[in-house]
């Protein structure tokens, strides 16, 4: 699947399921468990789920949230989903404070997931809580796990992984006390390279000017390598990457995180500036269904 393919409704599923961990992960930061067999073995890198607590009015709406990981049964199927996400909202603040066994419906799996181009090296640029659709990617990229039908899922549209040399993970935030999941990362073989604006933990400085030193870098000491970059935060920050990739010539995608209500294309309240093709005029796509995924260098920022 291709960043930019359409992924309609009909492919979702529709669970009533009950939280089954509740974790406080980093600084205002939670990582709620799931059961969702049908959504987890659906579920490809990049890829969302809209999720509610049930039984409550308020908020009406769902909350998009990436899924961080899919956690496998003792059969090693899989049985649920992983989701992280930051407290400061009508959804995410009570979610953080409910218990185990708390009723919660979503839907899902939503959106398009990363291409899986091969490469040499796949450079993940997360700023702030956009580290969250990237173990999944990293994991696949490296060829330590497979999703959606290559692991047995019922769509279509099998994709293999193990499609990138090595993985670099640049991940930056505030302070060191907002950083979340970094030793799953490491534990997933990846390259972790942290920066924080207060220079408490890893690198001071921001993720764009760490990610194109980082770049040029291998650029100059490897010229016929071939370089991909991904990224997920703040609109400024992939605005950024974006654009110095497309300086470089270094194809890019980004993970939007354009605010949604439905998730499955009725309500066109998440829509992005888009480029069909290069120079070509702009027009509206629905971040839930032809995204969150597009290349970089399509974005009208």
């Amino acid at each position: 699947m291709s960043p930019g393919q359409t992924h309609y409704a009909d492919q979702i599923e529709c669970v009533d399921s009950e939280l089954e961990q509740v974790v406080e992960v980093a600084k205002d930061t939670f990582r709620i468990r799931v059961p969702a067999p049908g959504i987890a073995a659906r579920t490809l890198p990049g890829q969302f789920v809209m999720i509610r607590l049930s039984g409550r009015d308020a908020p009406l709406i769902g909350r998009a949230l990436a899924v961080w990981d899919i956690i496998e049964d003792a059969d090693g199927k899989p049985h649920a989903i992983d989701l992280v996400f930051v407290r400061k909202g009508a959804l995410t603040t009570p979610l953080s404070q409910a218990s185990v066994g708390t009723g919660v419906s979503l839907w899902g799996p939503l959106g398009n997931g990363f291409s899986a181009e091969p490469c040499d090296l796949l450079m993940i640029a997360a700023g702030g809580v956009g580290q969250t659709p990237m173990l999944l990617l990293g994991q696949d990229a490296l060829g330590l796990r497979a999703f959606g039908p290559a692991a047995g899922g019922p769509t279509t549209g099998c994709r293999a992984s193990g499609w990138a040399g090595s993985v670099r993970l640049i991940y930056g935030a505030r302070t060191a006390a907002l950083l979340a999941g970094v030793d799953q990362f490491s534990a997933a073989g990846m390259d972790v390279r942290l920066c924080t604006d207060d220079g408490s933990a890893g690198r001071p400085g921001y993720v764009p000017d760490h990610l194109f030193a980082d770049l040029d870098e291998e650029r100059r000491e490897h010229p016929s390598s071939r370089i991909r970059v991904v990224t997920c935060g703040p609109e400024i920050m992939m605005r950024k990457v974006a654009e110095g990739c497309a300086e470089r010539g270094i194809p890019c995608e980004v993970s939007m995180e354009t605010p949604m209500a439905c998730g499955i294309g009725i309500c066109f309240s998440c829509v992005a500036m888009v480029r069909d093709g290069e120079g070509t005029p702009w027009d509206y796509k629905r971040t839930c269904v032809e995204g969150p995924i597009f290349e970089g260098s399509r974005i009208v920022w």
